[in-house]
């Protein structure tokens, strides 16, 4: 065997191994490989290799379905009939258009200085709204908060938010209770409203002097901080301004294509 002849071999023997390493599964010889799994997964985020055993099966199971289920259609001379070959049709021109605004929407690009120079020209936009940080203990009667508040009344500082804490996960029916009640930042419009109304009265480190009623219970409402209405930070906002302004460009490229494509067209419609 020459030298060429023997390297050629090789070539073919190692295509055959690779692409034999990447089948998963044959239907009739028709294979069924990684990439092609892959490639159906790419739109949902997926890959083969890091799914559990049982969703690889359930996934390869749905595949050899599929091929068999081809198999069936032609041998019932599908492929000739004239729905399938509109709907063939049909599909090619959806390709084909999607394929293409895929190559729009790549070329559309836009810098950090024009994303900055836009975030300067509409910082109302990115306006941040007043905001507080709570606390609170949830009871079922006015007696038991009006008890824990009393507990409370004397301390101040940490003391407070110390003992307010313990208390909250002693006695707290809500959720947050494990948590010493902690709600996290919230805006306006986001608790109901005498819940809301109470908390953004308080200062830093007070708490509510009479129970909270809400349709939940009784509260006993503490505040941790507060934050004043804000503009938004670029570093905050940048990748949102540049999707957004990718978008923009994306849509009237494909706008100005359409009506200059239209311009030339010979269009007739019975539709008025």
């Amino acid at each position: 065997m020459s030298f060429v002849k023997s390297i050629a071999l090789s070539s073919i023997l190692l295509a055959t191994s690779i692409s034999a390493s990447e089948v998963i599964a044959t239907v009739d010889g028709v294979a069924i490989k990684k990439d092609d799994i892959n490639l159906i997964l790419k739109a949902q985020g997926g890959d083969y290799d890091k799914l559990k055993k049982d969703q690889q099966k359930k996934i390869v199971d749905k595949l050899i379905e599929r091929e068999l289920l081809t198999k069936i259609a032609k041998k019932a001379n599908v492929e000739k009939d004239d729905s399938y070959l509109k709907a063939i049709e049909n599909y090619k021109k959806d390709l084909l258009i999607r394929t293409w605004m895929d190559k729009i929407y790549k070329r559309s690009l836009v810098s950090d200085s024009e994303a900055n120079k836009y975030y300067q020209d509409n910082k109302d936009q990115y306006k941040k709204p007043e905001q507080v940080h709570a606390r609170h203990i949830l009871v079922k009667s006015e007696d038991e908060a009006k008890k824990i508040i009393d507990e409370l009344n004397s301390l101040k500082g940490d003391d407070l938010k110390k003992k307010f804490i313990e208390l909250a996960k002693s006695k707290s029916t809500g959720p947050s209770g494990k948590n010493g009640g902690d709600l996290g930042f919230f805006g306006k419009g986001q608790m109901v409203p005498a819940f809301q109304d109470a908390a953004f009265a308080l200062k830093k480190g007070e708490i509510t002097k009479k129970a909270v009623k809400t349709q939940f219970g009784y509260h006993v409402i503490y505040l941790e901080e507060s934050k004043e209405a804000s503009i938004a930070e670029f570093s905050e906002v940048k990748d949102k301004i540049i999707a957004k302004m990718r978008q923009d460009q994306f849509t009237k490229s494909i706008k100005d294509a359409i009506a200059n494509e239209k311009s030339g067209a010979k269009i007739t419609n019975t539709i008025k």
